[in-house]
Order: C-alpha cells, then structure tokens, then sequence
C-alpha cells in the first residue's frame, strides 16, 4: 500500500470542507458528502478503531504505533477542513437559509439526486434483496423526515445522553441531518439554550452521548460493510432518496422556533414544515406570537439552475477522482 502524500491530506481537508459545508444546514448531511467523495468506509473504520485495543498499544507500542492504528493523520486532515468549513462557511449558509433559501435547497437538492445514481453504482450485487434493502431505505428517511417534532423541551440528561447518541448516528448516515433529528426529539432548543448559556453539564451529557453514539455506531456500520457490503450501500442509497423530501425547495412553515428572542441577533428556527408546489409558495412574517403569510415569487428558473448546478458537481468529483489516481492508503 502506498504512504500518502501531502497533496492526498490536502484533498482530505477538502473533502472536510465539503463534509462542514453540510453540516452547517439544518436537513443536510456530512455522511452524504463523505460517501459521495469516497472517504465513508475509511471514515467509520478510523472512528471504529478508537477502542481499547488503541489504549494498549498506546501503553505497549508507544505514540507511533498508536498514531497509525486510529489513522491519526487522516483525522486531522479532515477535520482540519471541517473546522474551517465551519468558520468560514457558517455565516455564509445562515444568508442563504434566510435570504436565499430556494437556491440553497435546489442545489443540495440536485447534490443529493445525482448522489442517488453516485452511490447505487457501487451495488455489486444489483439483485431482488438489494432492491428491497433500496426501497425500505427510502421509506425509513422518508418517514423520518415527516416526524413531527416531540412537544417541549428535552431537560432530562439522560434524554440528552440518548439524544446525543441518535443525532450523531444521523450525521454519519447519509442523507439524514443530526440537527433535524434534534428538533424530532425535541432536544434542539434545549441543546442551544444550553450553549448559549454555556451550561457545561447539559452540554458534558449530550458530548458524552454523542461520543459513545459515534463510536458504537461506526462499529456496527463497519460490520455490515464487512458482511452484507451491497445490502448496506443499496439501504443507504435508498436514504438519500428519502432525503430528498426534506430537501425539497418549496416549504410551507406552520411552527417556529425564536432563538435570542428580542435580542439583536434573534433567529427564527423552522420546527414545523411541509412541502408545496411553486405555484403555492409563500414566505411568512412573525408578527407577535403569529405567522403572516404572503405571496412570493417561487424563483423556479433560479431553482432549476441551482439543481442543475448541485446534479453536475457530484459527476464532477467522480471525474476529479479519477484524474487524481484513486484513493492510496497509509501504511
């Protein structure tokens, strides 16, 4: 196996951009774009290798030795982009969420169809049970993303702790969004207001979860890689098709959430939605405790650009891959 150069660490660090790009809106997965650009395997066996079999060699071997189990370079080229992305990008996505958000949700929307044909190439097995594993895919994401949100707030800490654990297992799967698994458990505005108020406990609990989540998770999913390889793809493809209602670009909202109410940087979080034809379109205004709807141009030309755009990015990287030479992996 060839050792990696600096030029595959720099485009891991890209490929972390990407994975931070869609983090940072609500209903868009970094697994999505992990499996897209060909790191998802890699990913979950280096997360899944984190376990007490590194401590010892950390004790037995040393440093080194260690280093290279947990795939430690790896690790910091992507997350070295994703922290960028995060910071760079964060301000940008939340102009586009507010001011632009047919354009945002028509280009992931058409990232995610074209990830569709992407990712079911890589079936080996195209047969009857890889076919039922697609379809039932699809219903799972699909029902996941019509769930209403639970009513309250989440202020048990052990609600938390499982809470942390189910989001986090969301943002590795593709097509599926850790934060809008949040709002589904209700956990989303406790979670922020936690933040907010730096409330270490709360915030201590939830990381815990999402740490014994990530690690757990990663296992099972490197497992089913390993034994069932074309029934695994095949099932997380058929995700992505389900994403694809939550992606939808035209949405009716009927339920919000104000964070920092009254204050300079109040922000409006979307609880309750349901998609709608362009021709029904409508932007809302809170006025008081209220939602006031008006009539609003549905942008569809601006929406179709966008999607286009989205669809040709993804057989984009597949060509930019190939150009580059593969994946080499460290020794």
């Amino acid at each position: 196996m060839s050792k990696r150069t600096i030029k595959d660490y720099l485009l891991i660090s890209a490929k972390g951009l990407g994975m931070g790009a869609a983090d940072v809106v609500p209903g868009v997965s970094g697994g999505t774009v992990a499996f897209i650009t060909g790191i998802y395997e890699e990913l979950l066996t280096s997360i899944s290798n984190i376990n007490f079999k590194a401590i010892k060699i950390l004790n037995d071997e040393g440093v080194k030795a260690f280093w290279k189990h947990v795939n430690g370079w790896f690790f910091v080229s992507l997350l070295m982009g994703i922290v960028v992305s995060f910071v760079s990008l964060a301000k940008v996505a939340k102009y586009l969420m507010e001011h632009e958000p047919i354009a945002l949700w028509s280009f992931f929307f058409g990232l995610v169809a074209a990830s569709i044909f992407y990712v079911g190439k890589e079936v080996k097995n195209k047969d009857a049970k890889a076919g039922i594993g697609f379809i039932a895919g699809a219903a799972i994401a699909y029902y996941i993303t019509i769930l209403p949100p639970l009513t309250g707030d989440s202020d048990s800490l052990l609600m938390l702790f499982f809470a942390g654990m189910i989001a986090i297992c969301a943002m590795i799967l593709p097509g599926i969004s850790g934060s809008f698994i949040l709002l589904i458990l209700g956990a989303y505005q406790t979670l922020m207001i936690a933040i907010d108020s730096m409330d270490l406990v709360v915030f201590a609990v939830f990381a815990a979860g999402a740490g014994a989540g990530l690690i757990s998770f990663s296992r099972a999913l490197k497992w089913l890689f390993e034994k069932y390889e074309s029934m695994t793809i095949a099932v997380l493809s058929g995700f992505l098709l389900g994403s694809l209602n939550k992606l939808w670009p035209w949405k009716h909202v009927s339920e919000v959430y104000v964070k920092h109410a009254g204050e300079p940087k109040e922000e409006i979080v979307h609880l309750v939605e349901n998609n709608v034809l362009p021709s029904d379109y409508q932007t809302f205004e809170l006025v008081g405790d209220d939602l006031v709807y008006s009539s609003a141009d549905p942008q569809v030309a601006i929406a179709a650009v966008c999607a286009v755009v989205g669809f040709a990015l993804i057989f984009g990287i597949e060509f930019a891959a190939k150009k580059l030479g593969g994946k080499p992996e460290e020794k």
